[in-house]
């Protein structure tokens, strides 16, 4: 079983099915042991949109965060999703990211009908792992009645993630767009603006770094240096804005609840990958 005896929860993510790597980050599945204590669970910012649907309800949208959420799962508690790429929810929802920032509703008000005919779904899959290709299968579907994403933030996307080697004053230039044309096609298809999204993917990167360590709190100065930030004092910044509290806790409270049984694999490996090609780079 995919979970820890002593705390009862795990996550899982894998990678989406071909056909929608385009527009998926990952699929993942949540779950909460029925004789676990309730768990509290801190959610940072990715500059995604996700569809969330907790077994035994209707999905619902959850927009690209530019804060922390904590939300106290009770035990028994299952929670599949899909994760979108930055800007792929638009072309697949028909919804400007926009309107979705901080926001959370039921899909019912995108998809009437269907969306409790998903939920039902869900909840007569035979596993979690089911349950979660459950959602992954309606995103199929929908492609049929997609646009593609637009290419501009598309590419801002690539330049601003760790590794990209771009700062976000230069992508006017690089991108032969106006700053205001380049605001606004971002807020349609991210729902935030590029400065926003470059600090969400630094965040990110010291996230996905911090998960191969045994011990990451006590490797604060190193991990930031390594994640893109100007020096620990940075990183505490950002932790605050970002996560709620300082790195030293957030990451004490990795070391507690994730470490034995989450994995981040698919949504944090494209961060770990671009660091180790950034410091391949430098060393040649």
């Amino acid at each position: 079983m995919d979970r820890h005896p002593s705390t009862g929860q795990s996550y899982r993510e894998r990678g989406p099915a071909p056909i929608l790597q385009p527009y998926l980050t990952c699929v993942w599945v949540q779950q909460v042991a029925a004789d676990s204590v309730p768990y509290s669970h801190r959610t940072v910012p990715n500059g995604s949109a996700e569809i969330v649907c907790q077994v035994g309800d209707v999905p619902w949208l959850v927009g690209p965060q530019t804060g922390p959420t904590e939300e106290l799962l009770s035990p028994g508690t299952t929670v599949v999703g899909v994760r979108f790429r930055p800007g792929a929810a638009p072309a697949v929802l028909g919804v400007p990211a926009s309107e979705l920032v901080d926001q959370s509703f039921a899909t019912g008000e995108l998809w009437g009908s269907a969306a409790d005919a998903l939920g039902e779904q869900v909840f007569a899959a035979g596993s979690p792992r089911d349950a979660a290709a459950v959602v992954e299968a309606e995103i199929v579907a929908r492609l049929a009645g997609a646009a593609a994403p637009d290419p501009i933030p598309a590419e801002v996307v690539r330049r601003l993630r760790p590794g990209g080697h771009e700062d976000v004053a230069s992508l006017t230039s690089a991108l032969y767009i106006s700053e205001r044309q380049l605001r606004r096609r971002c807020a349609a298809a991210i729902g935030l603006a590029p400065k926003v999204l470059q600090r969400t993917f630094r965040f990110q990167a010291f996230l996905a770094l911090a998960q191969d360590r045994a011990q990451p709190s006590t490797e604060l100065a190193r991990l930031a240096t390594e994640a893109g930030f100007a020096d620990q004092s940075h990183l505490t910044r950002e932790s605050v804005r970002l996560a709620g509290v300082p790195p030293g806790r957030l990451m004490r409270e990795a070391e507690r609840n994730c470490k034995p049984t989450h994995d981040h694999a698919a949504s944090y490996g494209s961060f770990v990958r671009s660091h180790a090609s950034r410091f391949a780079t430098h060393a040649s």
